[in-house]
Formats: C-alpha cells, sequence, structure tokens
C-alpha cells in the first residue's frame, strides 16, 4: 500500500496549498539491519524502497537514494550531509535546470539474449562505474524463481550484463535485494544505484 499512500500524500499536498505539481522530493530508506547473506531477501523494508522508486511515476517528484549511508543498528543514519546534497543534486538539475547529475542510476529495462540479462538504466552522467573492487550485490533467477548470486559486469556507459553459470535459461534480475545489500553500482558522480527488480513475481 506504501506506494499509492504516497502517491495520494502527494496529490493530497499538492490539491490544499494550490499551487500546481510543485516539485516533491523524498528520500528512499538506507540500508539497515544484518548485512546481506542471500541473493535476495524479500522484507518488508526492501519492498517499501521499491514503493519509493515507483512513486517516481508521479510527475514532478524526486527522491535521493541513500542505499550506501545507512546503519546497521539505527534507523536515523548519522550522516545527514549526503542525504541533503542528493536531494539538492535532483533539485537543482530538475528545477532549476542545472546540468548536473541528478540522481544515483535507475532501472530503465531489460533484454534477455544469449543466456544472459542486459540491464539498462537512466542517470549514469558519463557511465556507470564500480565503487570498490568489484561488482556486487546482482542476483539472477530462472522460471522456477530461484535466485543465485550473478556475475555483473558493465559493458557500455548505461548497461551491465548479468549471467550465472547456474541459470541456462534467466527470467529475472534483482540488485541490491535486501535491507543492508551488497551495493556497488554507481555512475560517475559516485551516486548509488537504486535497489531494483526486473520481474513483477509475488513477493513473500
Amino acid at each position: 500500500m506504501y506506494g499509492m499512500q504516497l502517491a495520494l500524500m502527494i496529490a493530497d499536498w499538492r490539491a490544499r496549498w494550490d499551487q500546481g505539481e510543485f516539485p516533491f522530493l523524498y528520500v528512499q530508506l538506507p540500508n539497515f539491519r544484518r548485512a546481506q547473506t542471500e541473493p535476495s531477501q524479500t522484507t518488508g523494508w526492501v519492498v517499501v524502497q521499491e514503493q519509493m522508486l515507483k512513486a517516481l511515476k508521479v510527475p514532478g517528484t524526486g527522491m535521493a537514494v541513500t542505499i550506501d549511508i545507512g546503519e546497521a543498528d539505527d534507523i536515523h543514519p548519522r550522516n545527514k550531509q549526503d542525504v541533503g546534497r542528493r536531494l539538492a543534486y535532483w533539485a537543482l538539475a530538475h528545477t532549476y535546470g542545472q546540468d548536473r547529475v541528478a540522481s544515483g542510476p535507475l532501472y530503465k529495462s531489460m533484454e534477455k539474449k544469449d543466456g544472459k540479462i542486459t540491464v539498462k538504466f537512466d542517470h549514469v552522467g558519463a557511465g556507470l562505474a564500480v565503487r570498490g573492487d568489484k561488482l556486487e550485490g546482482f542476483a539472477i533467477a530462472g522460471p522456477d524463481e530461484k535466485f543465485v548470486w550473478a556475475d555483473a559486469t558493465i559493458t557500455g556507459p548505461d548497461t551491465v550484463v548479468v549471467s550465472s553459470s547456474e541459470i541456462e535459461d534467466p527470467a529475472a534480475v534483482r540488485y541490491a535485494w535486501a535491507e543492508n545489500p551488497k551495493a556497488t553500482l554507481v555512475n560517475s558522480a559516485d551516486l548509488p544505484a537504486s535497489p531494483f527488480r526486473t520481474d513483477d513475481w509475488d513477493l513473500e
């Protein structure tokens, strides 16, 4: 229900304040609790993160991705400066028209070919990059919906190819799909990619 409630709240505030579709920016839930151990770990926290991502479909909205600056044992991250900066980046780019990267990479589309899945992203700046030594956090599954850790490689400014020797017929990719995930994909501005999934399978 979270995505619907957020969209309704935005519409309500805009109607009550009678200022048109004024910009509405919000902060996606950060990483929290125990570190990720399985390729895909669905919890209520993760579902709300996804609903916040989907709420970007509401016109005039923006989201700061904070999957890399949370605290495992504190629901309120101490690093408020980077949260504020990331909100400001979106506002400067979309509200004030500055030529700058507004956000971390956001999932755009996927294509299956030759036993691999190519994922495309928006908001890549000059191109995708890896924070650290290895691109981690990707999981892949076949039609049986059982996810395994995936091999992921940046193959272009806005593309990542995902595969696994365990999955011959890939059907879906998930990234950073856990409360406190492995999250290493960034853009040229060193802003982190939002958690996402390419599937629409039921979440338990």
